[in-house]
C-alpha cells in the first residue's frame, strides 16, 4: 500500500483516484502507524510552501517523514511536495524539509518564449521532460512524452541531484532526488498515460524495495 501524505494541501484526491484506476492500493493519511506500514510515500500537494510548512510542524508529520526516509522507504513528492523537498522557498520566506541540498526559485517576467513575447506566469500547461540520467520512475516512457505543470516556483537542486529538466523560459529542474527519494513538479495524475506509467513504475519499486528488505 502507498500512503497519500496528508498535510492539508490540495490535490490528495487527485492522486487518489488516479491510484485506484491503476488498482494500487493506496490511503490518504497522517498516522504514523499507518504510514509505517505502508511501502511508500507519496508526498503531494497544491498551496503555499508556509502554510505547508507549519501543518507539517505542528501535526509531527516532519518527523514522522524523517524517520520513515532515514529507514528507507521511497517517497515521491509532486508539485509542492516537490518543492520543499528542498531547503528553502522565497515562498512566504520558508526554509522547508532540507531533504534535498538546494531552494526554490520563482519564475520572472523578464523571461520569454522562443519568439521573443513574454511568458505567461504560472507555468500552466502540457511540457516535456529531458533526462539528464536514468530513472526507474521513467522506465517504458517515450522522451517526446508530456507532463502536466501548474506553478510559479521551481525546484533548483544541487546539480547532482538534477534529474530531468524542462524549458519555459528557461531551463529548469522538472526532476530531481536520488533512488527512492524523488520529486516531480509536473502532475503525474493529471498527465494521461505517461503519468499513470510514472506513478506505476514508482510502485513497482516501493514493492521491490519492501521485498528487499
Amino acid at each position: 500500500m502507498l500512503a497519500i501524505l496528508d498535510y492539508k494541501a490540495g490535490n490528495l484526491t487527485s492522486v487518489k483516484r488516479a491510484l485506484d484506476y491503476l488498482s494500487i492500493p493506496c490511503t490518504i493519511t497522517a498516522d504514523a502507524q499507518v504510514i509505517a506500514g505502508c511501502e511508500g510515500l507519496i508526498f503531494p500537494g497544491v498551496g503555499a510552501a508556509g502554510s505547508a510548512m507549519a501543518y507539517l510542524g505542528q501535526s509531527g508529520l516532519k518527523e514522522i517523514m524523517a524517520h520513515e526516509i532515514s529507514s528507507g522507504k521511497p517517497l515521491l513528492g509532486i508539485c509542492l511536495g516537490c518543492q520543499i523537498l528542498l531547503e528553502y522557498s522565497p515562498e512566504n520566506d520558508t526554509t522547508t524539509l532540507g531533504l534535498i541540498p538546494g531552494r526554490c526559485d520563482i519564475f520572472t517576467p523578464d523571461l520569454t518564449e522562443e519568439d521573443g513575447s513574454p511568458i505567461n506566469i504560472p507555468h500552466m500547461g502540457w511540457n516535456t521532460v529531458a533526462l539528464k540520467k536514468d530513472c526507474p520512475l521513467f522506465d517504458g516512457i517515450s522522451s517526446e512524452s508530456e507532463f502536466y505543470f501548474v506553478h510559479s516556483y521551481y525546484p533548483n537542486p544541487a546539480p547532482e541531484y538534477v534529474i530531468g529538466t524542462t524549458y519555459y523560459g528557461r531551463e529548469f529542474c522538472s526532476v530531481h532526488g536520488r533512488d527512492g527519494l524523488w520529486s516531480a513538479q509536473f502532475h503525474p495524475e493529471k498527465s494521461g498515460r505517461p503519468g499513470l506509467k510514472l506513478l506505476s513504475n514508482f510502485y513497482a519499486y516501493c514493492r521491490e524495495a519492501a521485498n528487499a528488505q
